[in-house]
């Protein structure tokens, strides 16, 4: 009895967790390891790689932009379904690159991939679902985000140590590729009007009121509230993948590459605290000041990281930057949900995203670039607590101008 009353979207919202998991274990906190390997067995710099996942970034913002029109032509479950070939054919370029020039040919896969199945791809496949239970939603499918960076980086590691970068990035894209298909049969394939649902698993409603017309992707990004929420966030996340980019390379030197993959998958077990905290405490509560407060808990890690020295300040310093990991990527959509017509929610939040994207894709290499000509992390972690700092201004100088339309 128990099984058959579930709602559906609960089972969606679980196979966008899993998602997840693969598309941040190999498009997001993949590159990181990938940076670290590729200096030391290939000899590369630091900043040329660093612009190989710059441009990995860069181009995924361009499919993001558009994702909301390649869902409506080919369906959520199709359109995912590729990300994952395209994120596997990315993974097994990168890996067999025996030039410098070879990795931004990979890039293009790998960043197109990675943008129809990360951010904005999850929020379309659980949006639909959800409303009123959305914060807990979106917690949950993020989570797999979270989780992804917790497993994937020790496992990078491993494989790559164990079986060679070419096998294992055989093996990974490979699963990628088996088990995001069979979510997209099995769930994304699925709505709530083929299955007689609403969302929230209410009771469904035939005669919903017309939905109000689209406004166009000109009139959402000219409204203070749309460019306050990128500017923060698109500042946050600059400072954030530029931090996560060359974080194992920061640790690995004092700590060893053991120790530090296990503070990366320690800040991803904090940002699964963080997220599912703040998906709990969201109702009610003024969206952008737990934005602030976010920003507040991260520069403290910075700092930490900045001035730390030995496993404890640098543990700690992990710690505190991972509670604020997540919530960058699932409190925009939370934001737009609030203070847009539902009508505009979908392109709001992917503008948004691949704003933020084409901004904080130059992160990885200008903190490289830094570090090169610095020849340490101080003075690059500096300017990322800093600007963490001017993102936390903006998002609440944005409070005059939000306002929450009835969704």
């Amino acid at each position: 009895m128990v099984a058959a009353s579930r709602f559906f979207g609960w089972s969606v919202a679980w196979a966008a967790f899993a998602i997840a998991v693969f598309a941040w274990g190999t498009g997001f906190y993949g590159p990181s390891v990938f940076l670290q390997s590729l200096h030391q067995t290939r000899g590369w710099p630091i900043s040329q790689i660093s612009m190989v996942i710059t441009a990995h970034f860069l181009l995924s913002a361009i499919v993001i932009a558009c994702l909301p029109d390649i869902h409506r032509r080919f369906g959520i479950a199709l359109t995912t379904f590729i990300g994952a070939i395209l994120a596997a054919a990315g993974l097994i370029l990168w890996s067999g690159a025996r030039e410098p020039w070879q990795l931004f040919a990979a890039a293009i896969p790998s960043g197109a991939g990675w943008a129809m199945t990360s951010g904005a791809a999850l929020n379309a496949i659980v949006a639909r679902w959800f409303d009123r239970d959305r914060p807990i939603a979106m917690a949950l499918a993020f989570n797999g985000a979270s989780v992804g960076g917790v497993l994937f980086v020790p496992m990078w590691v491993w494989l790559i140590r164990s079986i060679g970068f070419p096998s294992a990035a055989l093996l990974v894209g490979g699963c990628m590729v088996a088990v995001v298909a069979y979510l997209c049969v099995r769930f994304l394939a699925k709505s709530p009007e083929d299955m007689g649902l609403a969302p929230d698993g209410d009771a469904s409603h035939r005669a919903e009121p017309r939905p109000k017309p689209r406004r166009t992707r000109v009139e959402i990004v000219k409204t203070s509230r749309f460019v306050t929420i990128s500017a923060a966030f698109s500042l946050g996340l600059f400072a954030q993948i530029g931090l996560l980019a060359h974080l194992m390379t920061r640790l690995t030197p004092e700590l060893g590459i053991e120790y530090a993959g296990f503070l990366v998958s320690l800040a991803t077990i904090c940002a699964v605290i963080g997220r599912t905290a703040a998906g709990k405490l969201i109702a009610g509560h003024d969206r952008r000041l737990m934005a602030t407060a976010n920003f507040a808990v991260q520069i403290g890690g910075v700092l930490l990281l900045i001035f730390g020295s030995g496993p404890i300040g640098l543990t700690l310093g992990c710690v505190l930057f991972g509670l604020g990991i997540g919530n960058l990527t699932s409190l925009p959509p939370l934001i737009v949900q609030k203070e847009f017509e539902r009508e505009d929610v979908a392109t709001a939040v992917a503008l948004i995203v691949a704003i933020n994207q084409g901004v904080f894709a130059f992160a990885p290499a200008i903190i490289g670039a830094m570090r090169d000509m610095t020849t340490d992390y101080q003075r690059p972690f500096a300017l990322v607590a800093l600007i963490q700092l001017l993102a936390a201004v903006i998002i609440l100088f944005g409070r005059k101008s939000s306002r929450a339309p009835a969704n």
